[in-house]
């Protein structure tokens, strides 16, 4: 299929294009599909080197949290794409370690990544929070532009369809429109992406409230796009999709916790997932409610005096 000439019917019935996968250098090939997720990578951290400090985490801890990140979801985005379409491999499991033959599954990377600079940020003895907000930024950076990788491969597209912006794929010369699904989380990344970045400078309430949104931003576009998709990984085969149950449970958890929190804060109690802007920078998951000990037991202590040993005055 990446041999596919790509057409857009809403550009003109005489649009189309037949870009190439990869660039060759003698026998050995460079993807496009890696150069985008490498210029997604860069200005991700771009980002976040520039606006790191407005989410009280330092560049320096940025670049750290990358090195472990990227390992972690390059190897996590691989499992995940393996478990679930085992298969394809339960006949040569070597065939795991060539990843450069495709296969990667942008949720097991994401997993990863949240495990890796989790366990970092526990070594380091800082607050997880913001380096998940800004990582949630960077997220959406790099899954909008990385899309545009699955559109040189001829990847990532939905079932046949005569939607207005159908996309058509000829192969000897045969052509089929089908949904542009990576389109479709690309500009819904976007979207996100934008929205979050204003919110974020003026209603910004606590660390980690971004990562909360992101979850729930991402989870409610890919519910719904991963139904439209061909290439699915199936939990339980044309019943379940992996990705989609875990996009819609995980968009519903973000949302509850995301207004559990508000009514807390309005309430002036502290919220249940994340840490109030002058938290100190520690390793906790979720901030403990201060133990209130009620005022008669307060004023008890005061009025009450210790014991003194027999024969012991006051003065000496």
């Amino acid at each position: 299929m990446r041999d596919a000439i790509i057409s857009f019917p809403m550009f003109g019935e005489n649009f189309a294009i037949n870009p190439p996968y990869c660039i060759s250098i003698g026998t050995f090939c460079i993807y496009f599909y890696g150069i985008i997720i490498a210029l997604g990578l860069l200005l991700a951290i771009v980002y976040g080197v520039r606006n790191g400090k407005r989410l009280d985490i330092e560049p320096d801890t940025i670049y750290d949290l990358v090195i472990w990140g990227v390992i972690a979801a390059v190897i996590c985005a691989r499992l995940y794409y393996c478990v679930f379409n085992w298969s394809s491999y339960a006949a040569n499991p070597a065939k795991i370690f060539a990843i450069r033959d495709g296969g990667l599954a942008i949720y097991g990377g994401i997993i990863g990544a949240i495990i890796a600079v989790w366990i970092r940020c526990r070594m380091k003895k800082i607050s997880i929070f913001p380096a998940l907000d800004i990582m949630s930024f960077g997220l959406l950076i790099g899954q909008f532009i990385g899309r545009w990788g699955n559109f040189f491969n001829r990847e990532a597209f939905g079932y046949e369809t005569d939607v207005f912006c159908r996309m058509g794929l000829t192969l000897n010369g045969s052509t089929m429109y089908v949904h542009p699904t990576f389109l479709y989380e690309s500009l819904w990344n976007v979207v996100g992406f934008v929205a979050m970045h204003f919110y974020s400078k003026k209603h910004r309430k606590y660390k980690g409230q971004f990562f909360i949104l992101y979850v729930f931003w991402y989870g409610l576009g890919r519910a719904f796009i991963e139904g439209m998709r061909s290439d699915s990984l199936w939990l339980i085969p044309d019943v379940i999709r992996v990705s989609q149950l875990l996009a819609a449970v995980s968009c519903i958890a973000a949302l509850v916790i995301y207004i559990l929190n508000s009514r807390r804060l309005k309430a002036g109690r502290k919220v249940v997932f994340g840490a109030s802007l002058d938290a100190e920078d520690t390793d906790a998951i979720i901030e403990e409610e201060p133990v209130e000990i009620p005022a008669e037991q307060t004023e008890e202590n005061k009025n009450t005096e210790p014991e003194k040993p027999e024969g012991e005055g006051s003065e000496q």
